[in-house]
């Protein structure tokens, strides 16, 4: 072998172990940078006419296993969507309050209802106090406030929902942008010669990143493109991104639904395309079903039972009625005056002083009237009352004469399909209002006023006398029937997932607190199991593709010693050249 090959070969040597140690270093550098894969120098033997001739680099690459990594890529979206789950489902058991606390008490909907439960039974025993009718009164607000805090949180959670929808599509457009120029970038890269595996390691972070927010399919091609798509084959990248779109909404009300149309709220689009169901897993599959599903379900559960309550202790006060009685009475039953009237039996409508003596009275019978308005002429036959149909459809009942007031006693009435009391029918002497949990209150005259609380009523005797007390103060009739209301067993109608249940508002309460809990704890035991796999599979792929710190600064310690003994040796030649040089010159 000649010098000038040898020394061929140990710079060739010398330039190889410059490059391995340089990719040594970096691999020792980004030991801890997201996403990055070990990389290797390939070095390779060179021969000349059979013989070798030393050493050279082929490139510098990165062995990322495919399959690992499509188990990881699918791991993080279903994880991305366990943590949405596990985070949401806890802030809305949180609304719920706590079943139990110190001193065995709770600020849970049960325990609200249990407070008023005990605040009506000590009513019970003095009906005419008024101060246990107050407190009954302010048990009942309680009650309506957390109802109505319950169902406004329900609504801050779709909205929280609808905006984390907004940003993580964001994030995803971002990403598929980011994967788009890295297609490109790696192309030029390898049409040059040079290495790709950097920016192949750039774009599975990028993956990664849309894989946590939803769920893909992806492949890369022979080109070096990694196209990427919906669940449902939609293009997201392939020769260009193709970015989503999504519109937050405004405000989220308990009314907002999504039903794939322009209205309400929005889904998201592809192209033009609605792409939403197909969107199941990642954050943004898990925030569509918490907005759209979950919490309209917890919603529609709540709604259940603020509309059942409302209706029980409506029907229980409207037996009754206040001392001193109401000068106007206004239903919230909307109707005209041509509204069929399917009734029996006999009402009894009175006026009477502050002091609930009799000024005038008259007993309808139901029966002879066929309409609303025929009712309407009926009662503004009685003397000292005038009755009519409002603006808003509403039934009025006035006492014509300064200081008096209406009084209704249902006695055997029956109205409509359900034979409700005339005054329950249309609403006359309602204790709360609203039509679901977002607006259930106490009346606002009554929360006002405690006095106007409906424990009194008026004389079911056969005749009564004019100038005779019609209305007694604190009867246990009415409220018996506000406990019965309470604490009977009823049927709940299954909703929002819980199936159809029987037993008071306070054990219907706790079954949606228990339902909400348990959800929570579903939600929190799978969050863990979803982060164990995606650790274990992410870790197994660290290990396969990862630096491994000792592995590397033992490589990098090897290639300083072949480093030094390319370049002794390239010395060794260097010396040999100079001797041989001068014995040349020397015989000249």
């Amino acid at each position: 072998m000649s010098l000038d090959i040898a020394r061929s070969i140990a710079v060739g040597s010398l330039m190889a172990s410059q490059v391995q140690i340089s990719v040594a270093s970096s691999n020792v550098s980004n030991a801890d940078t997201t996403g990055y894969s070990v990389k290797t120098a390939n070095q390779v033997a060179t021969t000349s006419g059979g013989a070798g001739t030393g050493v050279s680099i082929t490139g510098i690459t990165s062995s990322v296993d495919k399959l690992l990594m499509k188990s990881v890529i699918a791991a993080t979206s279903e994880l991305g969507a366990a943590e949405i789950d596990d985070t949401y489902l806890d802030r809305l058991q949180a609304l719920y309050g706590s079943t139990s606390g110190a001193n065995d008490t709770g600020t849970s909907l049960a325990n609200t209802l249990a407070s008023l439960e005990s605040a009506v039974t000590s009513l019970a025993g003095t009906p005419s106090s008024a101060s246990l009718q107050a407190n009954v009164v302010s048990a009942l607000d309680d009650l309506a406030s957390q109802l109505r805090e319950t169902s406004s949180g329900i609504q801050s959670l779709r909205a929280d929902a609808d905006a984390e929808i907004a940003a993580d599509v964001d994030e995803v457009n971002t990403a598929l942008k980011t994967i788009d120029d890295l297609n490109d970038q790696i192309k030029q890269a390898a049409a040059s010669g040079n290495s790709t595996a950097d920016l192949e390691d750039q774009r599975n972070v990028a993956l990664q990143t849309v894989a946590g927010k939803m769920n893909i399919s992806y492949f890369v091609s022979s080109s070096g493109d990694m196209q990427v798509y919906t669940s449902g084959g939609q293009a997201l990248v392939d020769s260009s991104a193709h970015l989503l779109s999504f519109t937050a909404a405004s405000s989220v009300k308990a009314s907002s639904t999504y039903d794939g149309t322009s209205s309400g709220l929005s889904g998201i689009t592809l192209n033009g395309v609605d792409v939403t169901s197909q969107i199941s897993s990642g954050e943004i599959g898990a925030l569509f079903d918490l907005r759209d599903t979950e919490l309209p379900a917890a919603q529609a559960q709540l709604d259940q039972l603020a509309t059942t309550l409302a209706d029980s202790l409506n029907t229980a006060s409207n037996a009754g009625t206040s001392l001193p009685p109401p000068a106007t009475l206004t239903g919230t039953t909307a109707v005209t005056s041509s509204t069929a009237l399917s009734a029996t039996g006999i009402v009894r409508i009175a006026v009477a002083d502050q002091s609930g003596n009799l000024v005038s009275y008259g007993d309808l019978d139901l029966s002879s009237y066929a309409t609303v308005g025929d009712l309407v002429d009926g009662i503004n036959a009685i003397s000292g009352l005038s009755a009519a149909i409002d603006s808003s459809g509403k039934l009025v009942i006035s006492a014509t004469g300064s200081g008096n007031g209406v009084a209704i006693n249902e006695m055997t009435g029956a109205v409509g399909a359900d034979g409700a009391g005339l005054s329950d029918y249309f609403g006359l002497n309602d204790l709360v209002t609203g039509t679901g949990a977002s607006n259930f209150a106490v009346r606002s005259d009554i929360l006002a006023n405690s006095g106007l609380f409906q424990v009194t009523t008026l004389d079911d005797s056969a005749t009564l006398t004019t100038g005779s007390k019609v209305l007694t103060a604190g009867s246990s009739d009415v409220v018996d029937g506000l406990y019965s209301a309470l604490t009977e067993s009823r049927s709940f109608g299954a909703s929002g997932g819980l199936g159809s249940t029987t037993g008071s508002f306070a054990d219907y309460a706790a079954d949606i607190v228990s339902n909400v809990a348990s959800k929570a704890t579903s939600a929190a035991t799978t969050y863990t199991a979803k982060s164990t796999t995606q650790s274990s599979l992410a870790n197994a792929l660290t290990s396969q593709s990862g630096v491994n710190l000792d592995e590397e600064t033992a490589k990098i310690s090897s290639l300083q010693n072949q480093y030094t003994a390319a370049s002794q040796l390239i010395q060794v030649i260097n010396e040999m050249f100079s001797s041989l040089m001068t014995a040349v010159q020397s015989v000249g």
